[in-house]
């Protein structure tokens, strides 16, 4: 089976997040699951291809632990 997955994230801060995601593309890709990511005017949007649900599962666990990390430091 194949499985993909879109996520949308709207922050006002999106370049800083942009900054922080293009770091961590490289640990997120793997064999067997491909993310993107583009930018918009205000909003990222990450395309996720994965081989299996335990990839696309860690490939989105991983992207929502990023995003959770950068609002936390945004609140501080």
């Amino acid at each position: 089976m194949k499985f993909t997955s879109n996520i949308e994230v709207f922050d006002v801060d999106i370049p800083l997040l942009t900054k922080c995601f293009k770091v961590e593309l490289k640990r997120l890709q793997t064999k067997r699951c491909e993310v993107e990511f583009k930018t918009e005017k205000d909003s990222i949007v990450f395309n996720l291809k994965a081989t299996d649900s335990v990839a696309l599962r860690a490939s989105l666990n991983g992207i929502t632990k990023l995003i959770t990390t950068f609002e936390k430091a945004s609140e501080v």
